[in-house]
């Protein structure tokens, strides 16, 4: 049985807990980063949570022992405070941490039915809404579930991204033939591609054409243009409302026969083809006849900006290493799903959906989207860019 990992937001909390300390400044406090700041703000509280379980009962022992010893305890993120210094600015302050503190334990079940994925998940939803993190310590959690052999952890997503702390859990990790090995990162060979003069100049001027357009859309639907409200659009107070957590499951060798029906396809392409025609099924079942052809809904998909592709090799990890650096370190694509009513063939979401994400590879939307972000964060501060 496995978990995938699901990013929640935890909601608006008021209790003395859900707020930094007000300290003197100290000259070794580090300030935190302008992308951490917008995650701590009380209106997005961001926080990412990663359940794993496994096949055999959960040794508390050895999990406390592991945990001491990873590069968990290691890292300053991890070992610091929130706190707000004289001018009411976040910064990170080294302390000693409780492993007691940190790692809560559940032996009874959470609800008491077989399904242990439902279990975990519901459990997950509930922490999401009414649980923020405690910032008398270190900004992350470790929930061990007894009776569904599963662990939670939760992360601010102040501490770092996605990347940053999948590379972090994998470095904890050992090979099952070599119990002294981390496992290796590979990265994904690239595509081969056409480097002739003329294919270079035509993608140049493709590159130049989609980042003026993307970009402009962009501004657009950042400052003014808005979604027509539909079923799936929250409203005043949303992230109050009641949370239920699903897991859902695709076999990558299904994903693949899919891919190969729809040339230079990818697993990615399939699988936002499959949210696409999810999204308009849904759609016909909450709103029927509502909605006209081709309605727009916009996602959001963040996007790795670090110049090494992937997961980060951290085994010699330095917080100023530009190769790896830590953090918070993404930009982020508008990504388009178009409502089409009784679509007969399945197929026609992937291709659309390969079509639209390969328009946006070849634009410079997310470096742009990155460095407004960090500019505005930089210079007008988390609330400027959190109302926008």
């Amino acid at each position: 049985m496995t978990f995938d990992c699901n990013k929640t937001y935890a909601s608006h909390d008021l209790s003395d807990h859900s707020q930094p300390f007000l300290m003197d400044t100290n000259e070794k406090d580090e300030p935190v980063t302008p992308a951490g700041r917008l995650f701590l703000r009380q209106e997005m509280n961001t926080i990412i949570h990663c359940a794993i379980a496994g096949k055999h009962p959960l040794d508390i022992p050895a999990i406390k022992t592991a945990v001491e010893t990873s590069i968990i305890m290691q890292h300053p993120r991890f070992t610091s405070l929130l706190v707000l210094d004289n001018h009411g600015h976040e910064r990170w302050r080294s302390t000693q941490v409780n492993l007691d503190n940190h790692i809560i334990i559940r032996h009874d079940p959470v609800i008491e039915v077989n399904d242990h994925e439902k279990a975990v998940n519901d459990y997950i939803a509930e922490l999401s809404v009414s649980s923020p993190l405690d910032t008398s310590k270190p900004l992350w959690e470790m929930h061990v579930l007894m009776a569904h052999n599963c662990v939670v952890f939760r992360i601010h997503h102040a501490l770092g991204d996605g990347v940053s702390l999948m590379s972090m859990l994998l470095s904890c990790c050992r090979k099952s033939d070599d119990p002294e090995m981390v496992p290796e990162i590979k990265n994904v060979g690239g595509v081969r591609r056409d480097n002739s003069f003329w294919s270079v100049v035509l993608k140049a001027i493709l590159v130049v054409f989609f980042t003026m357009v993307y970009v402009f859309e962009f501004m657009l639907r950042s400052l003014w243009v808005k979604d027509k409200r539909t079923a799936v659009r929250g409203g005043a107070g949303v992230e109050l409302w009641p949370r239920c957590l699903v897991t859902a499951k695709f076999s990558l060798d299904d994903m693949k026969i899919v891919k190969t029906a729809v040339a230079k396809a990818t697993i990615n392409d399939v699988l936002f083809g499959v949210i696409s025609c999810g999204l308009s099924k849904y759609l016909d079942n909450q709103s029927p006849e509502a909605l006209k052809e081709g309605t727009r809904l916009t996602g959001l998909a963040m996007i790795n900006m670090r110049s090494q592709k992937g997961l980060q090799d951290v085994s010699d990890f330095k917080m100023n290493n530009k190769g790896t650096r830590w953090g918070n370190k993404f930009g982020t694509l508008l990504l388009p799903v178009y409502y089409h009513r009784n679509d007969s063939d399945p197929l026609q979401y992937v291709k659309r959906a390969k079509a639209m994400i390969d328009r946006k590879k070849l634009s410079l939307e997310g470096y742009f989207s990155y460095k407004v972000g960090y500019f505005v964060m930089r210079n007008l501060g988390s609330k400027f860019l959190q109302c926008s």
